[in-house]
């Protein structure tokens, strides 16, 4: 058998995607995603909770920092990938980053703060790579909406989304 080199991460972005283009003209876009763990401690009775940053490269995905803004929560999947340069005193730094291939919006906090759903809760926003336009894909993770909801499932279809 051989090996497998595969991450998925469900988190927040810390700050605005930024897309450049490299000289060959293909785009690049670089978003730090935070994922949070919590636990009770054993002995104190107390919760603990511990964030880990992940760097995310995402290519030829030009429209998708548009969609990627600080708060918003995302499902990343891909591959780890380390790469090293040598910083301005000559010292070889290694990074460690998350190459994404799949890239789902799934929600986030509204204006930075609190954890209130935003527009993509209740159905998430695939971002395959070199769309023009994000695909509405339906999610086993999305929570159904309360059935009292009168708002709910009122034959919105794809073609009412405008983008």
């Amino acid at each position: 058998m051989g090996s497998v080199n595969k991450v998925i991460l469900v988190g927040n972005l810390g700050k605005d995607a930024e897309t450049k283009f490299i000289p060959s003209g293909t785009s690049v876009t670089n978003f730090n995603l935070a994922t949070t763990s919590k636990w009770k401690d054993k002995t104190s009775g107390e919760w603990k909770e511990q964030t880990q940053w992940h760097r995310i490269v995402y290519w030829r995905a030009e429209n998708v920092a548009n969609y990627l803004l600080k708060g918003k929560q995302v499902y990343v999947e891909g591959r780890l990938e380390t790469r090293t340069y040598d910083d301005k005193d000559g010292k070889k730094v290694y990074i460690t980053e998350v190459i994404c291939d799949h890239l789902v919006l799934l929600g986030g906090r509204q204006d930075g703060g609190g954890s209130a759903p935003d527009e993509y809760s209740q159905q998430p926003i695939s971002m395959p790579r070199s769309a023009g336009r994000p695909v509405a894909v339906p999610s086993q993770s999305a929570p159904p909406a309360p059935s009292e909801d009168p708002a709910f499932n009122q034959g919105i279809t794809d073609d009412d989304v405008p983008f």
